[in-house]
């Protein structure tokens, strides 16, 4: 096969055309010319196919499964005309493309890409303050953990998400905090976006403009509706991390608690509808050889100086592990450390349950028992999770606009399974799709209740669950006639 000398000389003979000589794809040869295009139009630091940056940027992923890929070209912008040149490129030349920006995805595919383009974020990771708007700028490639410590000298905090890893994409499949039964979802927060859509044009939406459409489809509308470089959002005022204004930490459980969390569980989420109370369940199981270790998380944070009763059936019930007292903002999304483990292949799943049905959460709690037995050959571990989402914090979103999630009225909670996969385990096999494919059929959603993007399977047609589906559909086939991203990069079905 036979290549230019224009791609010779500009180094386009390296480790990633090794990779392909032998089985090269029409995709890739195509990837490649507008690689190099791209190359001598924004330089070889900003678009790169080898080296130290580009290897560790490839393999970089939280999950395993988005770290085997190696694309034919990196870019890494500096600012939003570099991604809107790329993007022109991208779109004009019918290449597969995907962007990266925290890179904390379970969902394979979303953030990377063979035989295409990545964009990647790495170098676009300020965050600044404003105290005359009081509002928060944040650049696409900022990770929350670094947004909060360097803002917290300013006592503000952008609604984010609860592990230090986590990146600004959270913030497009709608946003899930400590802070959310307060002020909603985390996209309850946007102020103005920048907004590269798949042309290369750049607008910026906000909730009163021409683009207020837009504006709406991007809390919840993830990777569907162009690429964000730049969030200006409202400033939330939580004080600095000497000011210990929350008040909460973390409990461990043994295995014998299960079935009295399983209970206290549904009735928190049916009952409890105070603002400023937070938590997060999670029930784990490792895989230690043979042997199979249960052992639940609580995590639990209320905005005030001590813990009120609502929390009562968490207390009461036997724990191996507690540590509670006054906490800062910051060490509330400190609790669980930063959550940036990487090695591991990395799968989500999501439900969604009304409160209130005991055996509705008793039966998740034994599916997900069953499929960690099934699966306990390929397995490090996996988790069962539980967010209330409290009618408060629905409420919150529609006083600020709305998003086209719209949950009904009612507390409701946000399940979610993550399965860790044994470290080096680079594909998933066939015997884990079909159980977690039954699992997934033994924990249906209630009735009406939107699915988690943030927290779903890439199979799972989350869109469908939205309670603005149509509204959504309408806005896409606006901003995207062509269906480009559909047919060009992964994310959600269903659009």
């Amino acid at each position: 096969m036979r290549f230019s000398n224009v791609l010779l000389a500009a180094g386009f003979f390296n480790a990633t055309f090794a990779q392909h000589n032998a089985t090269s794809s029409v995709a890739f040869r195509s990837a490649l010319r507008t690689c190099s295009l791209l190359q001598k139009s924004l330089g070889s630091e900003i678009v790169q196919t080898s080296g130290t940056e580009y290897q560790a940027s490839a393999s970089g992923a939280w999950s395993l499964f988005n770290a085997e890929d190696l694309p034919p070209c990196i870019v890494f912008p500096r600012s939003t005309q570099h991604v809107q040149v790329a993007m022109a490129a991208i779109f004009r030349d019918k290449i597969r493309y995907a962007v990266q920006a925290g890179g904390h995805s379970a969902m394979t595919g979303w953030n990377s890409v063979q035989d295409g383009i990545l964009i990647f974020f790495s170098h676009m990771q300020n965050v600044t303050y404003d105290p005359t708007s009081d509002t928060i700028t944040l650049q696409p490639g900022i990770h929350w953990g670094d947004a909060l410590s360097q803002l917290s000298p300013l006592g503000v905090a952008p609604l984010g998400g609860r592990l230090g890893d986590i990146g600004t994409g959270l913030l497009l499949g709608g946003g899930l905090s400590y802070l959310s039964g307060e002020f909603g979802f985390s996209s309850n927060a946007f102020v103005e976006l920048d907004v590269v859509l798949v042309t290369g044009k750049l607008v910026t939406a906000t909730a009163t403009n021409q683009y207020s459409d837009l504006f709406r489809a991007l809390k919840g509308g993830a990777n569907r509706f162009g690429i964000v470089t730049r969030y200006q959002v409202k400033a939330i005022h939580i004080g600095t991390e000497d000011d210990k204004n929350f008040f909460g930490g973390v409990i461990l459980y043994p295995n014998s608690s299960a079935e009295a969390l399983i209970n206290a569980t549904a009735k928190y989420v049916s009952t409890v509808n105070d603002t400023k109370a937070s938590i997060l369940m999670a029930f784990t199981n490792s895989v230690n050889g043979s042997e199979i270790n249960s052992s639940h998380i609580l995590t639990l944070f209320y905005h005030g100086s001590s813990l009120p009763n609502i929390f009562g059936d968490f207390l009461s019930i036997p724990s191996s592990f507690s540590q509670i007292g006054p906490v800062s903002y910051m060490d509330a999304n400190s609790i669980l450390g930063a959550g940036g483990d990487r090695g591991f292949g990395q799968l989500f799943g999501a439900s969604a349950f009304k409160g209130g049905v005991v055996e509705q959460y008793a039966n998740a709690f034994r599916a997900w028992t069953d499929y960690t037995n099934t699966i306990e050959s390929a397995l490090f571990a996996t988790v069962l999770a539980f967010t209330p989402i409290i009618d408060a914090q629905t409420l919150a979103g529609r006083a600020n606009g709305g998003n086209l999630m719209d949950p009904p009225r009612g507390n409701y909670a946000a399940v979610q399974i993550q399965t860790q996969m044994l470290a080096g385990v680079a594909t998933v096999p066939t015997f884990v799709t079909t159980a977690r494919n039954k699992l997934f059929s033994r924990i249906p959603r209630s009735a009406g209740f939107p699915l988690y993007i943030n927290e779903c399977d890439a199979g799972q047609n989350v869109f469908a669950t939205y309670g603005k589906f149509n509204e959504l559909k309408t806005t896409y086939a606006k901003y995207d006639p062509t269906r480009f991203n559909i047919r060009f990069s992964d994310g959600p079905i269903g659009l």
